[in-house]
């Protein structure tokens, strides 16, 4: 099967999603399917395109499998709505036309979103190659930007969602991360309109590659956080809009009041946010913040905290599934997530028995719920042992590929 993909990032770039799509692709083509990635130029980590790859629009990579393109994608501040949305235009167009060149040589066309322009141009591709679209959504746009403010002009919204609509509509299939994200997307596709296209297809973690390992590692000591009586708490993703991290500071504060130098708090990551937490992390001793690690630090740094922290704004538990759920798991470490209730945070950490889940957006419950949890060490580590047997039993890479093979397969029929 010949397989046309567009995606927002592709390794080497760091983006969570970029991490996904380069899993299922490495399971694809070595079952010997053809696939052509259309891609944008590493550029996630420092909002800029990385050195090494600057210097012109596009770039092509031959593979014994098929190809990647990568182009240009106009990155700007991440506070900068427009000039966002004016990148994200213009990588799609470019991305657009290389697909729809494309795609007369491919069986089917699977596009990722966000962002949703991809599914216009995917859509385009597929109608021009006489293929079907599968429109895979990581995040439920322009729902999540709506609901934390950062998209706040009705008109903008509207049409926004339009879009959305437009593109559900006319693919062959959407596959989303979680039952809650699938009511979500059927809800906006109208009663004349199977509610079987959308599937449910989640993220997953490789429970091969990522193991349990020592807590007291070079992590920790590059920290300072040498002693293993320290319980180090730990939020490690994007510092973004999604993300109360105001309740880490407001946890840290308050365990800094009661004089308890015996929990560490670590915020790991980049974002938006980074500057909060930066200033509170000035003042208080017990908040450390790190920035961005490379790929292959992962299993280091998910193993240096005995406890991970799952962070989303109430209203965001049907437009997402933070994929470091199942990297933590898969690391035999414990969660608290801060998540809305039947989510699929809340139901994958029920299911596991590693974890508690309390209301989004309350600090009372969420600092009460911590104290509770670090004040049980082997609470915490049970919680993890059993995390990481659910973890090992769990769909892998290479189930979840077949399962979207499987689904391409009916398709092209």
């Amino acid at each position: 099967m010949s397989i046309l993909v567009l995606c927002p990032h592709y390794e080497p770039d760091t983006a969570p999603t970029g991490e996904v799509m380069t899993s299922i692709c490495e399971q694809w083509t070595a079952r010997g399917h053809r696939v052509e990635i259309i891609t944008s130029l590493p550029w996630y980590r420092d909002h800029a395109v990385a050195e090494g790859w600057k210097g012109r629009l596009v770039r092509t990579q031959q593979e014994p499998w098929g190809r990647i393109r990568r182009w240009h994608p106009f990155p700007s501040n991440k506070r900068r709505l427009m000039a966002r949305a004016a990148g994200f235009a213009g990588f799609t167009a470019l991305a657009g036309i290389d697909a729809a060149i494309a795609a007369g040589r491919c069986d089917v066309v699977f596009a990722m979103s966000p962002p949703i322009t991809l599914g216009a141009a995917g859509r385009a591709a597929a109608w021009r190659g006489r293929a079907p679209l599968v429109f895979n959504v990581q995040d439920v746009f322009p729902d999540a930007a709506v609901e934390t403010g950062v998209l706040r002009s009705p008109r903008v919204a509207a049409a926004a969602s339009r879009l959305e609509r437009w593109v559900y509509r006319r693919a062959a299939a959407v596959t989303v991360l979680s039952e809650g994200m699938a009511e979500n997307v059927r809800a906006k596709l109208g009663s004349d309109v199977d509610p079987d296209k959308v599937v449910v297809i989640p993220n997953t973690a490789d429970a091969g590659r990522i193991k349990p390992a020592d807590r007291l590692n070079s992590y920790r000591a590059d920290l300072g956080l040498k002693d293993a009586d320290s319980t180090v708490v730990m939020y490690a993703g994007n510092l973004g809009h999604s993300q109360p991290l105001e309740m880490v500071v407001a946890a840290a504060q308050r365990f800094a009041d009661q004089g308890r130098t015996d929990v560490q708090f670590v915020v790991n990551g980049d974002g938006v946010a980074r500057a909060t937490v930066a200033a509170a992390a000035e003042r208080l001793d017990n908040l450390h913040l790190v920035g961005w690690q490379p790929p292959e630090r992962l299993g280091e740094v998910l193993a240096a905290a005995d406890l991970h922290l799952v962070l989303l704004r109430a209203g965001l538990g049907t437009t997402s599934v933070p994929s470091k759920v199942y990297s933590v798991l898969a690391a035999g470490r414990p969660v608290l997530a801060s998540v809305d209730r039947r989510s699929e945070v809340e139901r994958l950490l029920a299911d596991a028995g590693a974890g508690r889940t309390v209301d989004p957006d309350d600090p009372d419950a969420f600092c009460a719920a911590l104290a509770e949890m670090v004040a049980d060490p082997d609470g915490l580590a049970e919680m993890g042992r059993r995390g990481r047997s659910f973890a090992a039993q769990a769909e892998g890479p290479q189930e979840i590929a077949d399962r979207y093979l499987d689904l391409f397969g009916k398709l092209v029929e």
